[in-house]
């Protein structure tokens, strides 16, 4: 989870509960006043009293999660020991003084609870922190001994993409519970956490509860987690032959319910199908790379981590309803209460579901008795429970960024929408008030996390939340209807649709602001320079004339950036002819063909790569696509390319190698209805664009050709597409050309050589500037320019030393991706010029 928290982290009271404060709103703090002994005593505020103890018992746990559990048993003696002397030191201290009796009372209860609660966190600390540490497990992942196992599965599998390579490479990881480990020595019956990395088929399917038998390598886990050891896990999960190997009833219905709401969503389009599972229930496995990216960069990703906001929407729809039949005070409680419990089934309960659901609980008791509660007592009271329940949260930052989401909104919305209403109706004073207060909260911890500021976070939220509601209410219904009647459920997902296409319209076009993330110092510094500009800014912001100047500047600010910026720097420059895009360790080129089209040349590795330059450069046809050879580097971001824009052809390699990538490649094109085509050697495309018309000629490889090379990425690398791209004015005059080599090696590069290297201006260098490069045909192209589009940092060396000493030796000016960012290819004065956009 990150940016904004749940907008809503407490049920709102009916307006006929006894004791209801109409004027308290979402968070308002109250205030229960109580006489202490002595008479007369102060106020007191349960959420003082039991905020010092939570925050206690998180810090407790975070540091003693890193020390052995005798550091863990011996802070919990001590604390144990030291609270009745607290206690009664404070008691007499404030005896002597009878005004100060209640204050030492409370004194005295504050600091003997937060002992207390020190001694019992540090004591669970130990006992788990011993639990994992010792025993078989621990011994056999210290010496990295391979053994066969039962597992109990305890979450759903999380599915990671492994970035690199040729070929795409799904992990899946899986947090389960050892039960039995089979070693060569001997058999062990334990009961320990662990954490699964597989991949390949049948991880997908696994639900919690499921017991399911593996073989794999152990390993140590890392330190400060609560799990006796890492599994590499070789092969596919099998089927234990226990006899409650399968999962329980409760999870085999949540399980329906997901797949049923995620059958019903596949009348939506790709991005909307893959979004709304994840609103509803935190199904991100179908969620679109692009669309995820957006999410962050807006601010909005909290949507997919299924939290207090959640809850309180489908709880409240429950309430409505059950007031709506009439049902008395106590009896709707109970239905909120009811159906809370089973969405947190359905959408598993994980920290944030915990959370919410517990904070909801209490708030539904107080609903239904009528009595008054304390939001942040509530928050805190939760955060003490959950911590001593599972000590390994504290280390968590989706818990953190849950807890302290909910905590601004408690603490700084009310004060916030106060003042707001004194200048706009309280509606909207409130509708602005929850996101900020929450963003501010949120912000340490986003950036003690990854040196990050959401600058856009606030209005995207605004914007974006109106349609969150009827999107999850819809949503659950569908999962509810759609193991009974699909047809209705698919009926039902239609409209959730159209709000869930409302967010990612939101989020796209937050996130392709100028600066809509910032990068800030990460860690404890960044942290502390938060602080300090946080208190330059109140000292600035409580004066009017202060507050006028930092109006003035952020309205500068936000001219220089969206208009004198784009003015004085726009991209992508004007009259562009070929952009080669910036998609990491890859190939992505893209050559105007008219306003707002373009032929592509290879996607890139991932696709929200490839959809960012296209969007940047306002690509909305492709009618014509190349990709040069099934290397996941070259055509890992075809969806990237294909979302949202209509492409007319595809022109592959045809070479089979490897068969996975050919394979998928075929499916995606086939799926859109765009042929494929293998095109021979001398086939010609005119189009038109800014300098007259473009020329793209296919060079290789030849038909009939032996396709060499040392292993099967050589062989793939040869049987690149080659293309010669010559732009001409309006009379006919060449204007430059380029050498779009793809990846060939030198094998290839010796072919074309005997037929004949055309000479040309550009040269986009073959296979990232690897070391495979033959030198007269480098020579034989004459390029003034070379451009190598590479990943920062890769693993592979490229572009390697030798080939950029031979570029420079023969007198090309090279430009790559990694240094300069996109690198776009413009006419200027009857030649072509290179524009780098800049990192």
């Amino acid at each position: 989870m990150t940016g904004l928290g749940p907008v809503r982290p407490t049920l709102a009271a009916s307006g006929d509960a006894p004791g209801d404060d109409r004027s308290a709103g979402p968070g308002a703090d109250r205030t229960d006043v109580q006489d202490e002994p002595g008479g007369g005593g102060p106020v007191r505020r349960p959420s003082v009293v039991l905020v010092a103890p939570a925050v206690a018992a998180w810090l407790t746990a975070l540091v003693l999660l890193g020390c052995s559990a005798a550091v863990g048993t011996g802070v919990a003696i001590a604390s144990a020991l030291t609270a009745p002397a607290v206690w009664a030191t404070c008691r007499r201290r404030a005896r002597s003084d009878v005004d100060r009796l209640a204050t030492g009372t409370a004194l005295a209860r504050v600091t003997a609870g937060v002992l207390v609660c020190v001694a019992a966190t540090a004591a669970v600390v130990a006992f788990k922190v011993h639990s994992v540490r010792t025993g078989p497990v621990s011994d056999l992942a210290a010496r990295g001994v391979t053994v066969t196992a039962e597992a109990v599965v305890a979450d759903d599998p999380r599915i990671r993409q492994r970035r690199g390579g040729v070929t795409r490479r799904v992990g899946v990881v899986v947090e389960a519970r050892l039960v039995m480990v089979d070693a060569q020595e001997a058999r062990f019956r334990v009961d320990v956490p662990v954490v699964m990395f597989g991949s390949g088929a049948g991880w997908t399917d696994l639900l919690p509860s499921q017991r399911i038998r593996v073989r794999g390598r152990l390993a140590p886990a890392d330190p400060g987690e609560l799990t006796a050891a890492v599994m590499l896990v070789r092969g596919p999960p099998q089927p234990s032959e226990s006899p409650d190997a399968g999962p329980s009833v409760v999870q085999r219905a949540a399980g329906a319910l997901r797949a049923g709401l995620r059958e019903a969503s596949d009348v939506l389009p790709p991005d909307q199908r893959g979004l709304l599972p994840g609103l509803v229930v935190g199904d991100v496995s179908r969620m679109d790379d692009q669309v995820e990216r957006d999410l962050k960069a807006a601010g909005l990703s909290h949507l997919t981590a299924v939290s207090g906001s959640n809850l309180v929407i489908i709880a409240g729809a429950a309430l409505l309803i059950a007031r709506g039949v009439g049902l008395p005070l106590p009896v709707r409680a109970a239905v909120a209460i009811a159906v809370m419990i089973g969405f947190a089934v359905v959408a598993r309960p994980s920290p944030s579901v915990l959370r919410a659901l517990v904070m909801g609980s209490v708030a539904a008791v107080a609903l239904g008795t009528g009595r008054s509660r304390d939001g942040a007592a509530a928050l805190s009271a939760t955060v003490l429970g959950l911590i001593l329940f599972n000590p390994g949260l504290a280390r968590e930052y989706g818990f953190a960024l849950s807890v302290f989401a909910t905590g601004g909104i408690l603490v700084f919305a009310p004060r916030w929408r106060d003042r707001l209403t004194r200048r706009m109706p309280r509606l909207l004073a409130e509708a602005l008030a929850v996101p900020a207060a929450a963003q501010a909260a949120v912000t340490p911890v986003l950036v003690l996390m990854s040196g990050t500021l959401d600058l856009v976070a606030i209005p995207a939220n605004l914007l974006a939340e109106p349609a969150v509601a009827p999107a999850t209410v819809l949503g659950f219904a569908a999962a509810i209807v759609a193991p009974i009647g699909m047809p209705v459920a698919q009926l039902l997902v239609r409209p959730a649709g159209l709000a869930v296409g409302w967010i990612i319209a939101v989020a796209e076009r937050a996130a392709a602001l100028p600066f809509a993330t910032a990068s800030w110092p990460g860690g404890l510094p960044g942290v502390a320079l938060l602080a300090v500009a946080g208190a330059l800014g109140w000292l600035v912001l409580r004066r009017r004339a202060g507050r006028r100047i930092a109006v003035a500047l952020v309205i500068g600010a936000m001219v220089t950036v969206l208009v004198i910026r784009r003015i004085a720097a726009p991209w992508p420059p004007p009259g562009w002819l070929l952009v080669a895009c910036d998609v990491g360790q890859g190939d992505a080129l893209a050559m105007s063909a008219g306003p707002g089209e373009a032929v592509m040349v290879d996607t890139g590795p991932e696709p929200a790569l490839a959809d960012r330059c296209l969007r940047d450069l306002g690509i909305r046809k492709v009618p014509l696509m190349v990709l040069t050879h099934p290397h996941l580097d070259h055509v890992g971001g075809l969806t990237g390319v294909l979302r949202g824009r209509a492409v007319g052809a595809a022109v592959v390699s045809p070479g089979r190698v490897p068969e996975g990538e050919v394979i998928r490649v075929s499916r995606d094109l086939r799926t859109r209805g765009i042929p494929e085509w293998v095109m021979p050697m001398g086939t010609r495309w005119r189009f038109a664009c800014p300098a007259g018309t473009v020329e793209l000629t296919v060079l290789a490889p030849l038909d009939g050709e032996a396709r060499q090379g040392p292993g099967e990425g050589a062989v793939a690398n040869n049987a690149s597409v080659v293309l010669l791209a010559r732009w001409s004015g309006a009379a006919g005059d060449v204007v430059g050309s380029a050498l779009l080599a793809g990846d060939m090696e030198t094998e290839a590069q010796d072919v074309l050589l005997r037929q004949g290297v055309p000479r040309v201006d550009i040269l986009k260098i073959p296979h990232h500037g690897s070391s495979r490069q033959d030198p007269a045909f480098l020579a034989a192209t004459g390029a003034r320019a070379a451009l190598i589009s590479v990943g920062a940092a890769n693993d592979y060396g490229h572009p390697a030393p030798p080939t950029m000493r031979r570029l420079a030796w023969l007198g090309m000016r090279t430009y790559r991706t990694d240094v300069s960012g996109d690198l776009a290819v413009v006419e200027s004065g009857g030649r072509l010029a290179v524009v780098p956009r800049g990192r």
